[in-house]
């Protein structure tokens, strides 16, 4: 079955960051209109959800992880990607596994609802909101480019967004000194 639905416009704008040819992690992936928008260029996608509807949805293109990840066990522990992404989804005791899966020179994108997201629709309950600036706490650690909160229209909707690089390792050798002639 093809998605019919577009990939977000912020995913979109800023899935230059992820470096070519890297892994992308797609969080509760849905229909994977994520993955297959990194799948058509080139990066090798993971997609993981609990409905295996959707995990049937989308084995073609890549690895695709049937799991709860709010009851049960983080399927990928310690793996890291070029690209984590996510949208739609809250799950706020998985925010530190979700940054710690970003590798040395990859991006996190995130976009999800935000308070005042009750005003127009759902979700409504808190749980499922951030908090102002809870995105921003959350990626401590990474380098933020690009950052939003806020209302959006078509659909009316309220939102906080981020784009967040974590830095590559340095791959400068350490200066040593010593001192000569010392006794």
């Amino acid at each position: 079955m093809r998605s019919s639905i577009a990939p977000s416009d912020w995913i979109r704008r800023w899935s230059h960051l992820v470096p070519a040819g890297g892994k992308v992690l797609d969080v509760a992936c849905g229909q994977g209109r994520h993955m297959r928008w990194f799948f058509e260029r080139n990066h090798d996608v993971t997609g993981i959800d609990k409905a295996p509807e959707a995990i049937e949805s989308v084995v073609n293109l890549g690895q695709a992880i049937q799991a709860d990840i709010e009851d049960g066990p983080w399927p990928l522990p310690g793996q890291r990607f070029a690209g984590v992404v996510v949208t739609n989804y809250l799950w706020r005791p998985l925010l530190p596994t979700l940054v710690a899966s970003v590798a040395p020179g990859g991006v996190l994108l995130y976009e999800t609802f935000a308070q005042g997201h009750e005003t127009v629709g759902r979700p409504a309950r808190p749980e499922f909101l951030l908090r102002p600036g809870e995105l921003l706490q959350a990626c401590q650690g990474l380098r933020v480019v690009a950052y939003e909160d806020g209302f959006l229209e078509d659909p009316a909707r309220f939102v906080q967004r981020i784009a967040a690089v974590r830095e590559p390792m340095s791959t400068s050798v350490p200066l040593r000194l010593s001192l000569c002639g010392a006794a």
